[in-house]
């Protein structure tokens, strides 16, 4: 494929003017070419970017004209400088206008801030399941999990949205992002064996989207030693990925590979996947191939697949530093090392998915 039809035919991927048919093969494309890979991934950003030129473009031509017409309409009228003691009273309608112009550029600046902020990018969607009453499998596995342990969840009633949230030490502190928590008025985990637990939020980082509970329940049985550790330096472009999760009421696996190293317009606190994800992944481990964790999934892009973003376990320890201040949570040790490296995936993930909890939000 020349150059000319390939950046056309990447455009047309990322605004969604493919066929279905051109979609599955473009797709592959990209799985087996990393090259092409990331191209879209560039191809993305520099769009982005050229999207916010035109729109201050555009503002600055918009500020012009209304400078020109102020001034025709004799509003605004330039004086030359004099050398003398100026009564400033008679220019109060000038400075009515200016202020005006500078608060309305104040604004559009700010407004420009938002949009192209990540989190507000209406192309962005924090993968939080909404669940809804007659969501009942996995309301009664707990339940009847409930009755035996005697714990108070089920009597929160019937959670409003679920996520997914993991173990960072052995004793109950689990890691997921701060958006699942919002308006939260009592959060549980649940493990893949449907004991539920109360938990505390103790941590959170709305900046870096991540928060940190902790399990406050006396039937929760702490783990010696967890199965993986966390890699600080992250993955290499096109390395083999996989995530474990809770977008249903049971576990899923999902595999995939780094598709780019920041994250949605570029953030640098997070990077790029090529994975399934839906609602309810977000809080989800991301793997590398020894079961190292190497990230949080957070967020995907709507309207291209396989943009699917993830915060990464630096920022992750960066948090954990903050916190730690506290001299409280002093004891927080994590992991660097994984004891499932060189392991077939179907053994690696009986390990790894005990560690893996369904967040639980009551409103």
């Amino acid at each position: 494929m020349e150059d000319v039809q390939l950046l056309d035919a990447v455009e047309r991927y990322i605004r969604g003017e493919m066929s279905p048919e051109e979609t599955v093969h473009f797709e592959q494309l990209r799985k087996s070419n990393a090259d092409v890979d990331q191209l879209v991934v560039e191809h993305t950003i520099f769009l982005n970017q050229l999207h916010q030129f035109g729109d201050r473009k555009q503002l600055r031509s918009s500020l012009q004209e209304t400078w020109l017409h102020l001034s025709e309409a004799g509003v605004i009228k330039p004086e030359a400088p004099k050398a003398k003691v100026v009564d400033m009273r008679k220019y109060r309608r000038v400075w009515a206008v200016a202020a005006s112009i500078a608060g309305i550029i104040a604004i559009t600046v700010s407004g420009l801030v938002a949009y192209f902020t990540p989190h507000n990018d209406s192309n962005y969607q924090q993968l939080v399941r909404k669940m809804q009453v007659q969501d009942q499998k996995i309301n009664n596995l707990a339940t009847e999990t409930n009755k035996i342990k005697g714990s108070i969840a089920s009597s929160y009633g019937v959670p409003s949205a679920g996520a997914t949230g993991f173990l960072l030490d052995g004793k109950g502190y689990i890691v997921t992002n701060a958006h699942v928590l919002k308006d939260a008025r009592h959060v549980t985990v649940q493990n893949n064996k449907g004991a539920e637990y109360d938990v505390k939020t103790v941590f959170t980082d709305n900046e870096r989207d991540l928060a940190i509970l902790k399990i406050d329940d006396s039937d929760y049985k702490a783990f010696n030693n967890l199965p993986y550790g966390f890699r600080k330096s992250g993955a290499d472009l096109g390395e083999q990925i996989f995530t474990l999760g809770f977008p249903k009421d049971d576990i899923v696996y999902g595999e995939g590979y780094m598709s780019g190293k920041t994250g949605n317009n570029g953030d640098t606190a997070s990077f790029q996947i090529a994975v399934a994800a839906n609602p309810g992944n977000s809080g989800s481990p991301i793997f590398n191939k020894n079961g190292e964790v190497i990230g949080i999934l957070s967020a995907r892009q709507l309207l291209a697949q396989g943009f699917v973003f993830a915060v990464t376990t630096r920022n992750i320890l960066k948090a954990l530093d903050e916190m730690k201040k506290d001299t409280t949570y002093q004891d927080i040790k994590i992991p660097t090392t994984s004891s499932v490296k060189g392991m077939e995936r179907p053994q690696q993930v009986k390990k790894l998915e005990d560690c893996v909890f369904l967040v639980k939000i009551y409103q």
